[in-house]
C-alpha cells in the first residue's frame, strides 16, 4: 500500500475540494492517461486495486505511472465510542483529486489495450473518469 514514510503532523483537517486541477492535468510521461472528471478522495487501497487491474490487463507490456499519492491521513474513532473526547486516530491515507487531474498514465501498448486497461482502472475509482491521449505538440 502507498503511504508516506514520514509526516510532520499526524492529523489533518478535512479541507475542501473546490475548483479544478491546474497542475497535473496534462499527460506528461506516457501516451495515454486516466483523467478525473469530478472531485473526490481516493484511498491507497483503491489506487493499488486500479494499478493491479491495469498491469494484469497489459500483461507485463508497457509502463504504468501513478500520478497521485495518498498523503492525507483520515482519522476514525473506534466503534461504540461516545461523542467528544477529541479526534480519532489516523486510520488510512487518501489522495485528494480535483476535476482534470491525470491519475494514471500508460505507454508501450496499443490504443485499444490502453483504453481497456484504463476502463478497468476507472471501474475501481470512486470518481467519474475519462480516457485521454497525449497531444502531438510539445515533444522534442
Amino acid at each position: 500500500m502507498l503511504a508516506p514514510k514520514r509526516i510532520k503532523y499526524r492529523k489533518q483537517m478535512k479541507g475542501r475540494m473546490r475548483g479544478k486541477a491546474y497542475r497535473g492535468n496534462t499527460v506528461d510521461f506516457g501516451d495515454y492517461g486516466l483523467q478525473a472528471l469530478e472531485p473526490g478522495r481516493i484511498s491507497n487501497r483503491t489506487i493499488e486495486a486500479a494499478r493491479i487491474a491495469m498491469t494484469r490487463h497489459i500483461k507485463r507490456g508497457g509502463k504504468v505511472w501513478i500520478r497521485i499519492f495518498p498523503d492525507k491521513p483520515v482519522t476514525k474513532k473506534p466503534l461504540e465510542v461516545r461523542m467528544g473526547k477529541g479526534k480519532g486516530n489516523p486510520e488510512s491515507w487518501v489522495a485528494v483529486v480535483k476535476p482534470g487531474r491525470i491519475m494514471f498514465e500508460l505507454e508501450g501498448v496499443t490504443p485499444e489495450v490502453a483504453k481497456r486497461a484504463m476502463e478497468l482502472a476507472a471501474a475501481k475509482m470512486p470518481v467519474k473518469c475519462r480516457f485521454v491521449e497525449r497531444d502531438g505538440g510539445g515533444e522534442g
